[in-house]
């Protein structure tokens, strides 16, 4: 039978019985025929769990077929050999075997004298990788022998199987940096014909390889799997969020893309892959509400069966980028079921981080401080990395002060003082410097004085004030050394873009937290938001501003 009408047969056979039924019928085949036989059986027999019928190994036309394979091996074409090697690997035949020992031995040998393609030396690499894993020694055989071939002309498929090669073989790179260089380079010309999975595996490669330096490469990739998203697997797409988070990408139609995607998705999708589109989320600021209530609809009715790093993985960014969702109460409800039920079974470390977000969007976990507080915790937060650390303390204290100012009904354990931080050492609590600047020669214009003002005033209460202003019971300004007759303390939070999230008026969570706190401690709070004076374009229109912002009973 002619092999193109042969493989167009067998492409429309969908069972392993309808398959040895059908070879029967053929009185000759070549061995490209044979192997391509395999490969069909191999696609329609094995699934995620393994191989669907195991009996078929004793089937009188597998076995024929394989006896063919293991005697006559040296007779094979590259093509019938490999592809055979691929099938039967994919079978789960036994690698001690001597059928699988003849298929390895002469493979090794025609790679050893130089008769593979590009396209063997790839099949070969595939199924070493798949049986042998990366301690095979041909690997690095075949990677010297692609050095000699033209890249240029090299197949998405053999650009894609060299990658994954020299990620398990090399690691960082560094022996083979010339190798890569010359594949990155000709990987860009390659971009927009890759699949969904080929992108991400190179993508994964790159961050294995640590190939900070292919940036135009890296911004291709990215961008060319905006158009994927709906196609891509979990493991593909977490791959994919991995790249973009270690590579510092942030490509807002990819965001655009994943809030399409990931609500429909949801349902179906691993609880893994949506901690990974959280993660995304919460470290790039990306506030994106389809995302985040369609994570909190999933999480409600799927808690039991995540893990407590999910748990956490799931809840942290509302508390990080200061959003609640509509349906927040059965949210927090269900998260306080799920503590109740596994709270010993949480990292301290993840523990106390789950419980320091909730506290920033103003859900109180009372039920759980006594715990927290306790020496008992606080000496098992010690014991593991990253240990009571500035980061760990300031949580603590925020937790602390939280419950004191926030809750006054909490009569259970408080935070021991050596526990206690003065000054937080939040992420994304520093004030935006340029900004600052500005701001402070508007006072300066308005108050005429320096003397009239302070800035980066320390409180007795953690907080770290961008700049504070004193007035006495009249209502006129005080100087800022002044400790007698103060009726009234303003602060000024001078809120740079670094205290929003990205492309967004809304507050983070931290500087949410700390401008309630600052209102409880008996301050009046201002908010100076980039947004409102980045075109204010000269000092008298800042006076002018800040006039109307810190004195509105006398503005005008």
């Amino acid at each position: 039978m002619d092999e193109e009408l042969f493989f167009k047969k067998l492409d429309n056979l969908c069972t392993s019985k309808e398959i040895f039924y059908f070879l029967t019928s053929l009185k000759v085949m070549s061995d490209t025929m044979a192997s391509g036989a395999l490969q069909r059986i191999s696609e329609v027999e094995v699934d995620d769990n393994g191989l669907k019928n195991p009996d078929l190994l004793e089937n009188d036309v597998f076995r024929a077929l394989c006896f063919q394979f293991e005697f006559e091996s040296s007779k094979l074409s590259n093509t019938g050999l490999l592809n055979a090697l691929q099938a039967l690997i994919k079978l789960r035949i036994d690698p001690q075997s001597t059928l699988m020992t003849s298929l390895l031995s002469e493979s090794q040998e025609r790679l050893g004298r130089g008769e593979l393609t590009a396209e063997n030396l790839c099949a070969l690499g595939e199924s070493l990788l798949e049986l042998e894993g990366p301690s095979c020694a041909m690997l690095e055989q075949i990677v010297n022998h692609m050095q000699e071939r033209d890249i240029e002309r090299w197949s998405p498929r053999e650009i894609v199987m060299v990658y994954k090669i020299l990620q398990v073989t090399v690691r960082e790179g560094k022996q083979c940096q010339n190798l890569l260089n010359r594949l990155n380079s000709a990987t860009l010309h390659t971009v927009c014909q890759l699949s969904p999975n080929f992108a991400s595996v190179i993508l994964n490669s790159l961050v294995v390889l640590r190939q900070t330096q292919a940036v135009p490469l890296v911004t291709a990739l990215c961008k060319h799997s905006v158009k994927h998203v709906p196609y891509f697997t979990d493991h593909e797409l977490v791959n994919v969020l991995e790249a973009f988070l270690y590579f510092g990408q942030k490509v807002q139609i990819f965001t655009e893309a994943l809030e399409r995607h990931v609500p429909k998705s949801i349902h179906t999708m691993q609880p893994q892959t949506v901690s990974k589109v959280m993660q995304y989320c919460c470290k790039k600021l990306i506030l994106s509400k389809p995302i985040f209530d369609a994570v909190a609809e999933d999480f409600i009715s799927s808690a039991d069966r995540l893990t407590t790093d999910q748990i956490a993985a799931y809840i942290v960014p509302f508390g990080t980028l200061n959003y609640q969702p509509p349906s927040a109460s059965s949210l927090f409800r269900k998260l306080e079921t799920v503590l109740h039920i596994r709270l010993r079974h949480f990292p301290p470390h993840t523990l106390l981080n789950l419980l320091h977000s909730c506290v920033l969007i103003q859900r109180y976990p009372i039920n759980f401080l006594p715990k927290i507080f306790s020496p008992y915790f606080l000496q098992k937060l010690q014991a593991q990395p990253p240990g009571l650390n500035r980061v760990v303390m300031s949580q603590l204290t925020q937790l602390f002060l939280t419950v004191t100012l926030e809750c006054p009904f909490y009569e259970g354990p408080k935070l021991l003082s050596k526990y206690q931080v003065k000054a937080s050492t939040m992420l994304h609590s520093s004030p935006d410097v340029h900004l600052l600047k500005r701001v402070k020669t508007g006072l300066l214009h308005l108050l005429k004085k320096r003397i009239y003002f302070a800035s980066g005033v320390s409180t007795p209460y953690f907080y770290v004030v961008d700049i504070e202003i004193k007035l006495d019971e009249e209502g006129f300004v005080l100087p800022a050394s002044q400790l007698e007759e103060v009726h009234r303390r303003i602060a000024l939070c001078v809120d740079g873009q670094n205290r929003f999230c990205a492309h967004s008026h809304n507050l983070l969570g931290q500087e949410a937290i700390k401008q309630r706190h600052l209102q409880l401690l008996g301050y009046e709070v201002v908010q100076i938001p980039f947004f409102e004076i980045e075109r204010l374009q000269n000092t008298r229109k800042m006076a002018d501003y800040l006039r109307k912002k810190i004195f509105p009973c006398t503005y005008g």
